[in-house]
């Protein structure tokens, strides 16, 4: 028995739910796939295998345990820290790239011919790209079954399948029954819960939101643990409402223009939440500096707070530079009601997408003959430097997306005008949740290195940051959470 199979085992013998979605547990004598916590008996070693990925099991023959779902499990940790191609390829077939555009847009944005990526994916998570989409298809279509009132057909299409003899021979080979047997019960709106690893920070996430929530675009309620926002998604607008738990699933509510925007809305939320870190490592580790471990008991499950879209997140930045939070907030609220479309939903709170680039454009007009009473009140150079980089999206010139390498996504994000370091490791840190991404150069980040102790009160400026990027190397692979500490004690 090898160490790895050892450690797998005693993970399942000991139903320890941290390990779920890092591995799948197959059972070769009843043929079903479960995930690490599963409460069934513990099969003999002999008749267990393990696989990277659910897709990867259903492949091999295997169907989904009906009592644990292991396709409902938070995602795989890993593919949130590495870089490597798999995981950039898992963060886009998440959000339906391959539902969308096919192989060939996934092997297109991640920079490979689509024979390449099939490779790759089969060598390392056990599943080509069309399993894996399929293997998500599946989950999505469970998910509304059993928490909406939609007609089968209109699930099988909102999941991104075909057609619905596709639909029902899918969910007959993963699932072991027909989808009309999945009815377990019924709502009229959008419903999911979207699982959680504890510990989960979740009253962070929301005080972080809080001060930056855009007014009319999003809504913040920490008492009621209330999250919501509109969301650009690929047919039209959309809308979320969130409720962060105590327990360990997020509850969801949605509003889409399509049916098959169901899918990328719900990872704009995964994105948002941080939800496919792994807490108990990040922890661990971090925890063994005895500067950060009085902060790490104090805030278990920190988590990076995402961004649904490069566009937007590029305008906050761009915005935030230099100035206070409250500041950038109020700048970006008057850009919303100048150049937001309106939003009609039932969610309270929100009233207005947040602007694309070419409305942006059109709202600011000409930024060298900009009046008192403009748009934006930041200084021309900064005006003029978002009028550029929004022309640079219109035009297709500028791409930026979740299955980017984080040092290709701060290289383009630099190459902008008045993007320097900071404002593109701001950038990677939130659009890809990227674990280990330090921005440096953040005058909170000192104000919180002090409080804790980390960096002398007396210390200057200049050499705060270099001594405390010092520090911070050995905070890899978890700097970003490190740097939330640090923000929060701030």
């Amino acid at each position: 028995m090898s160490t790895k199979f050892a450690q797998r085992y005693a993970a399942i013998q000991a139903r320890d739910s941290r390990f779920d979605g890092q591995f799948f547990t197959a059972v070769r004598t009843t043929g079903i796939f479960c995930r690490p916590s599963c409460p069934a008996r513990t099969p003999k070693p002999n008749n267990v295998e393990f696989f990277p990925t659910a897709a990867a099991a259903h492949a091999a023959g295997y169907r989904a345990c009906k009592r644990c779902l292991p396709n409902a499990t938070p995602g795989r940790p890993g593919w949130n820290l590495a870089t490597d191609v798999a995981a950039r390829a898992m963060r886009l077939i998440a959000d339906g790239v391959v539902d969308r555009d096919g192989v060939d847009g996934l092997a297109r944005r991640l920079g490979y011919s689509p024979r390449q990526v099939q490779r790759i994916l089969q060598r390392e998570l056990g599943a080509g790209p069309v399993a894996l989409a399929r293997m998500n298809r599946a989950e999505l279509a469970r998910s509304l079954i059993v928490g909406t009132s939609l007609p089968l057909a209109d699930v099988a299409f909102a999941s991104g399948f075909g057609s619905v003899r596709q639909f029902n021979a899918t969910m007959r080979q993963i699932y072991g029954a027909a989808p009309s047997r999945l009815h377990l019960s019924r709502c009229p709106r959008l419903r999911f819960e979207l699982p959680v690893r504890q510990p989960f920070d979740a009253v962070g996430l929301l005080e972080f939101f809080a001060p930056r929530a855009i007014p009319g675009v999003e809504a913040v309620d920490i008492v009621a643990r209330r999250y919501a926002r509109t969301l650009a998604l690929p047919s039209g607008p959309g809308a979320v409402s969130l409720i962060l738990p105590e327990g360990e699933a997020v509850q969801v509510e949605l509003e889409v223009a399509e049916l098959c925007d169901v899918q990328p809305a719900l990872s704009q939320v995964r994105r948002l939440l941080d939800l496919d870190a792994d807490p108990s490592a990040v922890d661990a580790h971090l925890a063994l500096d005895e500067r950060l471990r009085a902060s790490v008991a104090a805030i278990p499950g920190i988590r990076v707070p995402g961004a649904v879209n490069a566009e937007e997140m590029l305008v906050r930045a761009l915005v935030g530079q230099q100035i206070s939070v409250a500041a950038a907030r109020g700048h970006l609220a008057r850009l919303a009601a100048a150049a937001g479309a309106p939003y009609r939903g039932a969610f309270e709170g929100l009233s207005r997408c947040f602007p694309t680039p070419a409305s942006i454009v059109e709202a600011i007009g000409d930024p060298e003959s900009l009046a008192p009473d403009r748009v934006l009140r930041l200084p021309r150079a900064a005006t003029r430097a978002l009028v550029d980089v929004m022309g640079r999206c219109v035009a297709g010139e500028l791409e930026l997306h979740i299955g980017m390498d984080v040092d290709e996504l701060r290289q383009a994000v630099v190459a902008l005008p008045r993007f320097g370091t900071w404002s593109a490791n701001y950038v990677a840190l939130r659009l890809l949740n990227h674990p280990d991404v330090w921005p440096e150069g953040d005058v909170a980040l000192i104000a919180g290195a002090k409080r804790l102790g980390i960096v002398a009160e007396t210390e200057t400026a200049k050499r705060a940051h270099v001594a405390l990027r010092e520090i911070a190397a050995r905070w890899s692979p978890w700097r970003s959470h490190a740097a939330l500490h640090l923000w929060r004690n701030a």
